[in-house]
């Protein structure tokens, strides 16, 4: 036995004395400018690494392009030559082209050498900070226990009320670990899937050589989504499914790996995810590495942000706490709250009062951050290391499940809805939309807010507008639509159904960027008439999906074809300038980017869904070269449409 236990601690000084790198490979068995062929291996086997759960979910929101160049498989021959070098790998990072692992600094120069191998960089290691302080609390108030406060001011209870729990989404939660298998919170919880990336097996909650604070964090985060304890504790949405991350390391120095967080959302996109949720953020670096600066949180310099950015493409929405940072000298959010369409979430007391701690924006970039705010005072939740404590504490890792559970109420409401949908109606019906800014975003999340505004879904090759009205005394025979076209007079138009406090609304076929204003008339049982939006109206374009209220951006007001964004474009590394465009469906796109001289350096060519589609380029010509700084002209051919767009290429 001692024997065993010398070799043991030989082995793990041998490997943990070694640096972990990331490993960036040059190309993969597809060029990353040739169009995918969908019959080739690597599509295949690209394709039967996802779930079905996945490939439908990917299908609802690129249905012409399930598989991207990014989920190809790395080349088995650049593993097999790593690991005949005896480099044990810990991550296929397949999204970045890289590995993960472990290696002697006596070999970085031969492999740096090898004809395969792009760069390659030491994976960045970050502190991690508790991100709560916490009391005990054992007191009960109602069915919803200590839990009501924190999920009464997002207006929860009352969508649980009306039978709306979170059932059918699949919620991916990123932590330190989970000791969910004997607390009594947990008991009815539906965990589909859970995973170690630390220690690479199949346990989430505390094991041998783990700090004895190592579930903790996790499991109360875990308890404020998905906990239900009758009187004591019921999560934001409990009726969800649950995957499992243990990515965060708390031990000795207390740092983290970014590969770790990264390869978790793979993980979890992988098995068909719809909402990620993660109370992390990094900014600061160990003594020794190379620190994030204000200036990277840019939303595609950390790994952890690229990642979330990758996820989001394929139709996940995402969460994230916006950090503590707020009476730190570093002040601002830290990543992945800073990537470009995660929902970062700040947090508030009881009061609606903005937490001294809650990290600001903007991002560096100049976007708002937090985009919004929940709970994130003396919220409840259930502690690690015993069948029936609970505790409370604050951060805006408290905040975050409560948010991520808005969402998945929402989704589990309307599960037609896409990602950017998603986002959008939540940001449209926060507290603070009309206004937002840098300290609350667009402010407090709201459930049944985010449930009644309205949304748009394509059925049968038509346009039909949800709506939800939760007062029950609305006389529903009496309530009308009023639509208006291009600023005409506004017309009355009947609902085709009504089921369970929710109304469907036909759209008149209309020409693509038609613009459409809307509002609702709802009667009360005594007769008493309610206009909605009381002083506005809802608009949207015809062909896309966003119904807008406060939130007025060129994005969004776009015609057939939008702008170029970012423009100036800066490329780098799976960076991407996009021109977004409206379709009737099954148009044949075809794209020509000139450059000044009038040399073609690039064609892309794509069939059209209907509603909203985007065009992507990253910089990268035909020829496989990185285009030369200057101007670039985008030629784009829809039916028998043309259209011109300029852009500044910038290296």
């Amino acid at each position: 036995m001692k024997k065993t236990i010398i070799l043991l601690f030989f082995i793990s000084s041998l490997i943990f004395s070694q640096e972990r790198y990331l490993i960036y490979f040059k190309d993969k068995e597809i060029s990353k400018n040739s169009v995918l062929n969908k019959s080739s291996s690597a599509y295949l086997k690209a394709l039967s690494n996802l779930s079905k759960k996945s490939i439908d979910r990917r299908e609802k929101h690129n249905p012409d392009n399930i598989i991207f160049y990014e989920d190809l498989p790395i080349k088995q021959q650049y593993i097999d030559s790593l690991e005949s070098l005896g480099i044990q790998i810990k991550h296929q990072l397949h999204w970045f082209n890289c590995i993960s692992a472990h290696i002697p600094n006596e070999i970085i120069t031969k492999i740096e050498k090898l004809s395969f191998v792009e760069k390659i960089e030491r994976v960045k290691s970050f502190y991690f900070k508790s991100s709560f302080s916490q009391s005990t609390l054992d007191k009960k108030l109602n069915d919803y226990g200590s839990s009501y406060t924190q999920l009464s001011l997002s207006d929860i209870p009352i969508v649980h009320s009306k039978g709306i729990t979170g059932e059918n989404v699949l919620i991916g939660v990123l932590d330190t670990g989970f000791d969910w298998q004997r607390h009594e919170a947990f008991k009815r919880i539906k965990i589909i899937s859970e995973y170690d990336f630390i220690n690479k097996d199949t346990i989430t909650a505390n094991q041998i050589g783990d700090p004895r604070s190592q579930d903790s964090h996790g499991t109360y985060v875990l308890s404020i989504i998905a906990g239900y304890k009758d009187s004591v504790l019921i999560g934001s949405s409990f009726n969800s499914s649950f995957l499992l991350a243990k990515t965060e390391n708390i031990s000795s120095e207390t740092n983290v790996e970014e590969d770790d967080y990264a390869a978790a959302i793979m993980w979890m996109e992988n098995l068909g995810v719809d909402i990620t949720t993660s109370s992390l953020g990094y900014s600061e670096f160990d003594p020794g590495n190379r620190s994030y600066t204000y200036k990277d949180m840019n939303g595609k310099t950390t790994l952890v942000a690229k990642a979330l950015n990758y996820a989001f493409q394929r139709g996940v929405v995402t969460f994230t706490s916006a950090g503590n940072e707020g009476n730190t000298s570093w002040k601002y959010i830290i990543s992945p709250a800073d990537a470009f369409d995660v929902i970062a979430v700040g947090a508030v007391n009881s009061q609606n009062q903005l937490a001294s701690f809650s990290s600001r924006g903007p991002t560096s970039d100049g976007r708002i951050k937090p985009e919004v705010v929940a709970m994130g005072v003396s919220v409840f939740g259930a502690s690690s290391g015993s069948i029936n404590q609970y505790i409370t504490a604050s951060g805006t890792s408290a905040a975050a499940p409560i948010a991520a559970g808005v969402g998945a109420l929402l989704l589990s409401k309307y599960p037609h809805l896409k990602n950017y949908q998603v986002r959008n109606v939540i940001l449209e019906s926060s507290a603070n939309s009309a206004n937002p800014n840098n300290q609350i975003g667009y402010g407090l999340i709201s459930a049944k807010n985010a449930i009644e505004y309205p949304n748009l879904m394509i059925k049968e090759n038509q346009f039909l507008i949800n709506k939800i009205i939760f007062d029950e005394n609305v006389n529903h025979l009496r309530t009308k639509m009023y639509l208006s076209v291009n600023n005409s007079d506004y017309n009355e138009i009947n609902y085709l159904s009504f089921s369970n406090l929710q109304y469907q609304f036909p759209v008149p076929q209309l020409n693509l960027n038609d613009k459409i204003n809307f509002y609702f008339i709802i009667y009360d049982s005594t007769g008493n008439s309610k206009r909605i939006p009381q002083n506005d109206s809802y608009s949207f374009f015809y062909g896309s999906l966003q119904i807008n209220l406060n939130i007025k951006t060129i994005s969004y007001t776009y015609s057939r074809i939008s702008e170029i964004y970012p423009n100036p474009f800066i490329p780098t590394d799976h960076n991407y300038t996009r021109i977004k465009y409206k379709s009737l469906g099954n148009e044949k796109v075809d794209v020509s980017i000139i450059d000044a001289s009038g040399q073609m350096v690039k064609q892309i060519s794509q069939i059209s869904s209907l509603g909203e589609n985007f065009i992507e380029w990253d910089g990268i010509s035909d020829r496989g070269y990185l285009c030369a700084s200057g101007v670039y002209y985008f030629l784009i051919n829809i039916g028998n449409e043309n259209y011109g767009k300029k852009l500044i290429l910038l290296k």
